[in-house]
């Protein structure tokens, strides 16, 4: 008898103890979910406290490249077709159709003017109307079916880069990249000025073009006082970003675990199926 009833007593203790942790259980819930629901807005959003984004040298940045092209097995039309891409993501983000469909895309001779190029062409399949400004058209076979492309969607060519920003709802910046260095030299001096002066917003594709990768914006010249609204960074942030003030996005979502341990990178968590993400600015908002 006397067994029977600790039996009883014993079972109805472990009951006790268990309605005892899910009551602390559901006490610790009901204090953070507002916390969790409010994080919640923040899905695409990584603040620095979480993530501290390595930077990469020029010759970090071309070595990478070169990685991604014998290690990765990429070719360079697929590493532009994935830049452009993110480009054209950042873009449809910064600035949706609902904004105004004209995009100007001004392109330079080298991979970076290649990359708006892929840009111009999927902002025209999201319902853009995109024109192309690229004064200096490469010969290289890849750029040059590159423009038989847009071409094919009847994308406009232009030669006056000062009567089309009067007359676009946005510009992408895809003159030079990261490679940059030197002096800015004609017709892309003027082009550059007029995007200092201009109140249209300007996405740069990867570096805001004339600066220089590791000491920012030019001392003197036309792009002293250019610092565009928006930045999409590929394959990892340069230390240029330091006196970037507008919205900065992230496009690498191309770089194996591989590469990425070898260049020390953190590579951020993509929402969904984006090849973007925006990045926290410690230097503030334009």
């Amino acid at each position: 008898m006397v067994t029977d009833l600790f039996i009883v007593f014993d079972r109805r203790y472990c009951s006790f103890e268990a309605l005892y942790k899910w009551l602390c259980l559901s006490y610790i819930l009901i204090l953070t979910f507002p916390y969790l629901v409010g994080s919640a807005q923040y899905i695409h959003y990584i603040p620095p406290s979480e993530m501290a984004l390595k930077t990469l040298s020029a010759k970090s940045a071309a070595a990478l490249d070169q990685d991604l092209m014998t290690v990765g097995a990429f070719s360079i039309d697929q590493l532009m077709e994935l830049a452009g891409l993110s480009v054209s993501q950042a873009v449809y983000r910064l600035h949706p159709p609902s904004r105004g469909r004209r995009i100007l895309v001004a392109c330079g001779p080298g991979n970076n003017g290649g990359d708006g190029l892929v840009a111009a062409r999927h902002l025209w399949h999201y319902g853009y109307k995109p024109t192309i400004y690229y004064p200096k058209q490469s010969k290289n076979d890849l750029y040059q079916r590159l423009s038989t492309q847009l071409k094919a969607l009847n994308i406009p060519f232009v030669d006056d880069f000062h009567s089309a920003i009067e007359e676009t709802d946005h510009v992408v910046d895809a003159i030079f990249g990261f490679s940059f260095t030197g002096e800015v030299r004609d017709p892309f001096g003027p082009v550059i000025e007029a995007l200092a002066k201009s109140r249209v917003e300007v996405t740069s594709v990867d570096a805001p073009s004339s600066w220089n990768i590791e000491s920012g914006p030019p001392s003197s010249g036309p792009g002293k006082d250019f610092n565009p609204t928006s930045l999409v960074s590929l394959t990892a942030p340069k230390p240029l970003t330091k006196w970037f003030k507008g919205r900065h996005f992230l496009g690498g979502r191309f770089v194996s675990p591989g590469i990425a341990k070898k260049y020390d990178l953190s590579i951020p968590e993509y929402p969904g199926i984006d090849q973007v993400v925006e990045l926290d600015n410690p230097n503030g908002k334009l």
